[in-house]
């Protein structure tokens, strides 16, 4: 059955970093780490190596719990991709390109909502439920940054002088 336009949602974000693609890739990748650096991150859980689970939620009042189920994960190539199921369904992928002060990290994201609750009030708030994710994604970003800056931090302080 096809869903209705008011379901599927196409988000792209842009940010930015300044640390190496290497460190970016592997904080990106640890999905278990990401609620201590992503606020709306409630829950994150490892099911198996390729399986994960998340809880989200921001700042308006609903959860989405989904699985991700990994399907690239590609280092070289700066690519993570993952099939959602669950609250959200589709694809989400994370591109990492090295410039020269840090990274550009791309995420992707083209997914219907499978909650009823949201799915009835779509037609009337869609345009709150983007300014949610956008939200979500600055808080993202910010947290990464800070995230990343420590760990160079502590990278450097354990290089014996």
């Amino acid at each position: 059955m096809k869903q209705p336009r008011t379901h599927r949602y196409h988000f792209l974000s842009r940010w930015t970093v300044d640390a190496p693609a290497d460190a970016v890739y592997d904080a990106i990748y640890e999905v278990v780490a990401y609620p201590s650096w992503w606020p709306e991150v409630k829950e994150a859980r490892k099911l198996d190596e390729d399986h994960l689970w998340m809880r989200t939620r921001s700042v308006l009042p609903y959860d989405l719990a989904f699985e991700l189920e990994r399907t690239t994960a590609d280092r070289r190539g700066g690519i993570l991709e993952a099939r959602l199921t669950g609250d959200l369904e589709g694809v989400i992928r994370w591109t990492i390109t090295a410039a020269t002060d840090g990274c550009l990290i791309t995420f992707d994201e083209d997914v219907i909502t499978t909650k009823a609750a949201l799915n009835r009030l779509a037609p009337i708030v869609r345009p709150a439920y983007a300014a949610n994710h956008t939200l979500m994604m600055a808080h993202g970003q910010a947290g990464l940054r800070t995230f990343l800056a420590g760990y160079a931090l502590a990278k450097r302080s354990s290089v014996p002088d």
